[in-house]
């Protein structure tokens, strides 16, 4: 960062150095995770002279400072727990602890068949049936997975992609099946295939017909749905397979604009379906380069939607994220550190402004978390919200010197990338090339070296470690119910109609060879209980199998 140098600035400088030649400085290199070299103090002159243009106010454009004019003093984030395991009858058991514990909205986890569309007992499945996630085979799943639980009165955050068309709409005839019509349901659906490309690697078909699954979902609920959340464009990942910030930061908004020029070209206007565009970040440990991530990341956005692609709607312009704090930095040793890892990345995510948040329990490097461990990740976003004060005055971080000069480093670092990637062809060509997949690997492999070297401290790990660690009281799943999913799967394909399965069946895959809109046929094939892998087989004899 170069600065103006004030006459004041040059004389403490000059003094400063001379001191440090007596009581040298640390020498930790002082970088952010994404190796933004750190000044020993900022000063004015660090910051944009353009406060209106750059900065400005919440709730106003450029949404620098916060996409809502009164923030959390409206109401908190919504406070949400990633939970999924086993059978849907197990996960709805938790689910409603959490709801009277105090969460505000469901997030679903979903074992790995369901995550690629096969069948529990599909012979793909074996041995992955509710293991990080539930397993969820058909509509009478998914009404087990929800029982009891009103669906116009909470949002629920599905994390689900190659499939995502069909897991929405089981919850759809699920709420229809409440009386509750799909105009009032609210939440989101991952649908971010770019990134399963990228850094996850949970896909099914090839690039164009996730594609077309993805604009057709825009324009289906953009009709049908218009309160559910569409996509939520993820950097999670991104970052949980080894990136760094500002790589988080441009892979994500690079994915973002493949998917808005993917919804344009197939005919939707911009401003029918980017209101309804979610986003899902990284909260992780480098406590400001967070904050001022999550900054630059409604700038950019704001300044793309308005800027490049013409909307004309403010909200296609605000920019609008869950947060997830990192789970790549939990560590096994010394499990109730991670309470502490946790706290701060969730304090960074709310000083940055996140409509959205989970927080990660002490034991998830481990094992799925128990009753208590959920308990306590839940309590620290209560604490955050109810106790700091953090949440009483909107962007408390807004004007530091170091944050707002951090936030617009943030942000030239990652048009580097994005202009890298559009170079390339955007960010389905860059996908092809593995461009993004080499540099998270680098990036991964630096990181790596470091820990080993101890030039980067993981307390616990690589210092301050105990010689003998205690044995924590891990969550154990019983594979038992797998059996009985099984027969469950049997007694579903029994007692439904199978000459109606077929007929939706076959009427999909006529529809697949087409270019129609696929979203009515999938929801008539749950509808008459067909199973996941039954509908996403139809699919992969049309589209085929990615092969990444």
């Amino acid at each position: 960062m170069k600065t103006k140098e004030s006459s004041y600035y040059k004389e403490w400088t000059e003094k400063t150095e001379q001191e440090t030649t007596k009581k040298p400085e640390r020498q930790d290199g002082f970088k952010t995770s994404s190796n933004i070299p750190l000044e020993r103090v900022y000063v004015p002159e660090n910051i944009t002279e353009t406060y209106k243009e750059e900065i400005g106010l919440p709730g106003e454009y450029p949404y620098t400072r916060g996409i809502r004019r009164t923030m959390y003093r409206g109401r908190h984030w919504t406070m949400r727990q990633y939970a999924g395991f086993g059978s849907a009858k197990e996960t709805n058991t938790r689910f409603r602890y959490l709801l009277d514990q105090g969460q505000t909205g469901l997030s679903v986890a979903f074992d790995l068949p369901t995550q690629i569309g096969y069948d529990s007992d599909d012979g793909m499945a074996l041995g992955e049936v509710g293991k990080v996630g539930v397993a969820i085979d058909s509509l009478e799943d998914m009404e087990q997975l929800l029982d009891g639980i009103a669906l116009d009165k909470v949002s629920t955050s599905m994390t689900i992609n190659a499939p995502a068309a069909v897991l929405l709409a089981m919850y759809m005839v699920v709420a229809e099946k409440q009386g509750v019509p799909p105009e009032k349901i609210q939440g989101t659906i991952q649908n971010d295939i770019l990134k399963e490309y990228i850094a996850r690697g949970t896909y099914i078909y090839p690039p164009k017909p996730s594609m077309r699954l993805i604009t057709d979902i825009f324009s289906y609920c953009a009709e049908h749905a218009p309160k559910f959340n569409t996509i939520s464009i993820s950097g999670y990942h991104i970052r949980e397979a080894g990136s760094n910030a500002v790589q988080e930061l441009a892979f994500t908004i690079a994915n973002a604009k493949a998917y808005v020029e993917a919804a344009i070209e197939s005919g939707l206007d911009v401003d029918i379906f980017a209101p309804r565009l979610a986003f899902f970040f990284n909260g992780h440990n480098h406590f400001f380069e967070e904050v001022a991530k999550f900054r630059a990341a409604r700038r950019m956005w704001a300044k793309i939607m308005k800027e490049e692609y013409g909307a004309k709607n403010e909200k296609s312009w605000q920019l609008r994220f869950h947060t997830q704090v990192a789970g790549s930095t939990l560590t096994a040793q010394q499990p109730d550190n991670n309470i502490v890892r946790v706290a701060l990345q969730a304090l960074a995510a709310v000083m940055g402004g996140t409509q959205s948040l989970h927080t990660n329990a002490k034991d998830e490097a481990l094992a799925l978390p128990t009753e208590d461990s959920a308990r306590i990740a839940l309590r620290t976003q209560q604490i955050i919200a109810n106790e700091t004060g953090v949440a009483d005055t909107i962007d408390p971080l807004g004007g530091s010197y170091y944050v707002e000069a951090l936030t617009d480093e943030m942000e030239a670092e990652a048009i580097k990338y994005i202009k890298e990637i559009e170079n390339r062809g955007g960010a389905v060509a860059a996908v092809d090339q593995q461009y993004m997949q080499r540099e998270i690997r680098r990036t991964a492999y630096e990181t790596q070296k470091k820990i080993e070297n101890e030039e980067e401290i993981v307390v616990g790990v690589n210092k301050y470690r105990l010689e003998e660690e205690p044995e924590p009281e891990l969550l154990e799943v019983n594979e038992s119910f797998v059996n009985e999913q099984h027969d469950r799967l049997q007694a579903i394909r029994k007692k439904r109609d199978s000459v109606k399965v077929k007929k939706a069946l076959e009427e999909l895959k006529f529809q697949a060879e087409g270019n129609g809109n696929l979203m009515p046929y999938i929801k008539e094939a749950v509808r008459e209980y067909a199973t996941i892998g039954e509908i996403c087989n139809t699919l992969r004899d049309v589209f085929g199998e990615y092969q990444g």
